[in-house]
């Protein structure tokens, strides 16, 4: 798969066919809508062009939002690596892009610039200065400038139930198994190893602090999870907290995960770590013996369900 950071750097002398959205999540659903891009574009001998924006529209159109996103515009590439397709577009969102008419978009950007034979979107798909064009236009424009246009039925997508919204809400309430089916991967955060107080390693949980850069990153529900990670070619398993420590008086969030023998040194390196299952919430414990205690319990919990379940 080919990357290109622009619609306006995209060449293709020959015919493609596309799919357009913001695929946050590259979930089951959208995974159903670029199989069967990728699959008729082979069988057509086109080239297979998804097109996507960063920053997220919404980042730009409703900056007072707050957006929080499944993955990052890497992790989304990542996974879109994955697919099949042959080129991937992440075009710039910007204000001046979101004034382009449906007219414009269509004859300026799918016609003119992707060189589109067929347009494969899911149903209820809008697009162009406020979101005016929709099916009924597409198909006009079709006939106008030669391209088929496909809509995914709105049955075969629901017939998934799922979308990004319902991912993250599913996040946000520490249901993490549905989350997880919905994707149809384990969802991750990914960051580097930063210096914390160093409080792990003085009550036998060392663990390592994760900076997540991306402000725009979904952060789960504050917690206790099972995860694994790979590192240096090796699969380690653990387990990981998000919260603001409160028994320590911790005043800010952090993410820490104490692998499961493994000790070697982390600082400075970038960690991808998965996210399994979820243990428990956050809870403030009277002592630091109690604390202790109830880590020993995590641990326990953690390594039968790797055992039983992985």
């Amino acid at each position: 798969m080919e990357i290109v950071h622009s619609i306006f750097d995209f060449i293709s002398p020959q015919k493609t066919y596309v799919t357009i959205g913001t695929f946050d999540g590259v979930h089951i659903g959208h995974q159903k809508i670029i199989e069967k891009l990728v699959a008729e574009a082979k069988a057509n001998q086109k080239k297979s062009v998804l097109l996507t924006f960063f920053p997220h529209p919404r980042m730009v159109l409703q900056k007072e939002a707050n957006i929080e996103l499944i993955n990052t515009i890497s992790e989304r590439a990542a996974l879109l690596e994955k697919t099949g397709l042959d080129y991937l577009i992440i075009h710039p969102f910007s204000k001046e892009f979101s004034r382009l008419t449906a007219l414009d978009f269509v004859r300026d950007i799918l016609v003119n610039k992707l060189n589109t034979s067929k347009l494969i979107i899911g149903y209820d798909h809008h697009f162009g200065k406020n979101r005016e064009g929709n099916i009924e236009q597409l198909t006009e424009y079709s006939l106008l400038y030669d391209f088929i246009v496909e809509e995914i039925p709105a049955q075969d997508i629901d017939s998934v139930a799922v979308s990004s919204t319902k991912i993250r809400r599913a996040l946000a309430g520490g249901e993490l198994k549905t989350a997880n089916k919905y994707l149809g991967y384990n969802f991750s955060l990914k960051g580097k190893v930063v210096n914390g107080k160093q409080l792990g390693g003085k009550i036998g949980f060392p663990t390592a602090n994760i900076d997540v850069e991306e402000e725009y990153k979904l952060i789960p529900k504050t917690g206790v999870y099972v995860v694994k990670s790979t590192i240096h070619n090796q699969e380690v398993f653990g387990m990981m907290n998000i919260g603001n420590r409160p028994t320590v008086d911790g005043n800010h969030q952090t993410i820490e995960v104490h692998f499961f023998d493994f000790e070697e040194d982390l600082y400075g390196d970038i960690l991808n770590i998965e996210l399994i299952y979820f243990l428990r919430d956050e809870q403030k414990f009277d002592s630091i013996n109690e604390l202790i205690n109830q880590l020993k319990k995590d641990e326990q919990t953690s390594r039968d369900y790797i055992k039983n379940n992985l």
